[in-house]
């Protein structure tokens, strides 16, 4: 083959993987600090700050307008934290736990994912504690929103399914839900941490 067609074919080439190749939805031309310049340099951080974007302006479209500064600041927190990945020894992988767990969230809140099943704990009677467990397992991470009501507590917490030997274990910020069967171990709070066993209530739960 001649030496210029070879080369027509290799230019062709690169040409097409270039116009393949996945970009953020912010400029990177002015792209901001090395975790920025990383998301422009990743075909999967980049799909995945595109997959955020389309959610986020959902969310914006879809919240109330009394929850839209609320929704903003949120975002400009997360992004902040999103950057502190420049901080980690794996880069990558810290950027894209952020990106799966925030657009997971956002999918909960928009109301763009099917609930998978719910189930409602009754933990520590004597406090009339009992916790709804509302499962998800169609978003970007598998997930749960759990809300705790009881005396004087009114909570709600998104958490993330994570490995577990047995059973099915859930964490979030300063909770971990732990269940197996017709039980679950809970851990709820970091100051007032309180740890409690919970029985599944059968005759208040759904597809579990």
């Amino acid at each position: 083959m001649h030496f210029s067609r070879i080369l027509s074919i290799i230019t062709l080439l690169g040409f097409i993987s270039t116009s393949q190749a996945a970009e953020p939805s912010f400029d990177c031309s002015k792209a901001s600090g090395s975790i920025e310049e990383l998301i422009c340099q990743n075909d999967e951080l980049a799909t995945l700050d595109h997959k955020l974007a389309k959610y986020f302006k959902l969310a914006t479209e879809s919240y109330p307008a009394e929850e839209l500064k609320t929704l903003k600041a949120g975002q400009r927190g997360w992004i902040k934290g999103r950057n502190d990945c420049w901080k980690s020894e794996d880069k990558s992988g810290c950027v894209r736990s952020n990106y799966q767990q925030r657009i997971t969230d956002l999918q909960i809140t928009t109301g763009s994912a099917e609930i998978t099943h719910s189930a409602v704990f009754l933990c520590n009677p004597e406090k009339h504690d009992s916790i709804t467990a509302v499962f998800y397992n169609e978003t970007e991470l598998p997930a749960a929103v759990l809300t705790r009501l009881s005396d004087g507590v009114d909570e709600q917490k998104l958490l993330f399914l994570t490995h577990s030997g047995s059973g099915s274990r859930y964490l979030g910020q300063n909770v971990e839900f732990w269940s197996k069967g017709s039980e679950a171990i809970v851990t709820w709070g970091v100051i007032d941490t309180a740890e409690f066993k919970c029985k599944l209530d059968a005759g208040n739960s759904g597809g579990i």
